[in-house]
């Protein structure tokens, strides 16, 4: 009869201690996995956000930048335009001045660089605003001055018109009284004095001139006034030679901007009483034939004329 022997159970059964130690183990290796990832990700998660709010500020900054770009090309306009209106461009100026420094110095991008460029892109548009209005009222200004100088102008030119029109019938009443004021010779006789004094109408002969008598009275003209005349006579011959002898009173005048001479003169009053005038002219010498003329000037301007003929 065979004797049962009892199987050893606890050989083949797990002892609950390690199993719940291996439990454990798992466990907490599985937390650390979490804990890591759930790290992994916030890391990432800040690391993306940095970046994105880096790329964000310094696209803040370059669009700043550009925004102050913009205003320092707005201000040369408007530099050129309140000069051009007669304004005054010191305030323009110095702001065109500190953006040209901020445009030149190295920045870094964050936000207390930024906040200080934005307020003085505010500052600086608040100026260009300002400037609108005040180059505004300057245009007005100046249209309502343009308006004013246009008619100004005008009346200026009604008046020079007036003044030009004035003045030329001035000038042309003075010469009309200065051409009226001349004085005429009248009754001009010719006459050949020999040496008993007897006298003779042309014609004459050279033997029957001694002297040259030439005798006229000056018309009477109430424009011309009373006052001293120098009285000129001229003979000239038929080849346009005056007979001029400086010995025996001759000289030179102005007529008609030209010097000419003169064969002899007389100092008068003229008093407006048909005076009469005589000259007597020793030649000296023999008259050669032909027929000579006689005029007469005061002056600058002829009296009158006669002629002559000695054979």
């Amino acid at each position: 009869m065979t004797e049962n022997i009892p199987s050893d159970t606890s050989a083949s059964k797990p002892s609950p201690k390690g199993n719940n130690r291996s439990i454990i183990i798992i466990a907490l290796l599985v937390v650390i996995i979490l804990i890591q990832g759930v790290k992994w990700y916030l890391d990432s998660k800040d690391i993306k956000e940095k970046d994105e709010k880096i790329a964000s500020t310094e696209q803040e900054l370059a669009t700043t930048m550009q925004r102050l770009t913009e205003i320092k090309d707005e201000l040369d306009l408007k530099i050129a335009e309140v000069q051009k209106l007669g304004g005054n461009v010191t305030d323009l100026e110095k702001a065109k001045a500190e953006i040209e420094v901020e445009l030149n110095r190295t920045k870094r991008a964050n936000g207390k660089v930024i906040k200080d460029l934005k307020d003085r892109v505010e500052g600086y548009e608040l100026l260009l605003k300002t400037k609108d209005e005040e180059i505004e009222k300057l245009q007005s200004v100046n249209k309502e001055l343009f308006s004013e100088n246009t008619s100004l102008k005008t009346q200026k030119n009604q008046l020079g018109d007036s003044i030009n029109r004035l003045s030329q019938t001035k000038e042309e009443l003075a010469t009309k009284v200065a051409i009226a004021s001349q004085l005429k010779a009248e009754n001009i006789t010719i006459l050949a004095v020999n040496d008993r004094g007897k006298e003779r109408e042309s014609p004459f002969k050279n033997k029957q001139i001694t002297k040259l008598k030439v005798d006229f009275n000056i018309g009477e003209n109430n424009v011309a006034p009373v006052e001293g005349k120098k009285i000129l006579i001229r003979i000239i011959d038929e080849n346009g030679q005056v007979i001029f002898d400086v010995a025996r009173g001759s000289g030179t005048f102005i007529f008609n901007s030209k010097e000419e001479f003169y064969t002899a003169s007389q100092e008068i009053l003229f008093d407006n009483t048909k005076q009469k005038l005589s000259f007597l002219y020793e030649k000296g010498s023999d008259y050669a034939s032909g027929t000579y003329t006689l005029e007469v000037y005061t002056d600058g301007y002829k009296m009158g004329n006669g002629q002559f003929t000695v054979k």
